[in-house]
């Protein structure tokens, strides 16, 4: 009696209206792939800048070779998941952290409302290497 309601809040607060675009993220070790597949299929890789080919206005263990480019003001659905391991995408500044485990598709959405350069690192132990997954 008392879930009922609570169950169908969960339900309504869950549901993603109308996303301008969707990214698909897939973690491995230790690098992302990115999919923007509501336009022509744009696939990339993210890695990370070793710290001897970083410019003086890089950040070390934060900035990645290819970046993702997301509009502001507008709705964004986030679809993860993993190909190895359990990895946790994360951008702390924008509230976004969501699990990526291999086989399952988890998806959250947000709203950016500033624009900014904003940095994430996975936030699960992924392995050897987890610190060097931004």
């Amino acid at each position: 009696f008392i879930a009922f309601p609570s169950l169908r809040l969960l339900y309504l607060l869950d549901e993603i209206n109308e996303p301008l675009i969707t990214l698909k993220t897939i973690g491995h070790q230790w690098y992302w792939s990115y999919e923007y597949s509501d336009f022509m299929n744009i696939e990339f890789d993210s890695y990370m800048i070793p710290t001897n080919d970083l410019n003086l206005n890089n950040f070390r263990l934060l900035d990645v070779d290819n970046r993702i480019i997301l509009p502001m003001n507008s709705q964004i659905r986030i679809l993860v998941t993993a190909a190895d391991v359990i990895h946790s995408w994360t951008i702390p500044a924008l509230g976004v952290k969501i699990d990526g485990t291999p086989g399952r598709l988890n998806q959250t959405n947000f709203f950016m409302n500033r624009p900014g350069l904003f940095y994430g690192q996975c936030s699960e132990i992924c392995g050897a290497n987890h610190s060097f997954m931004p």
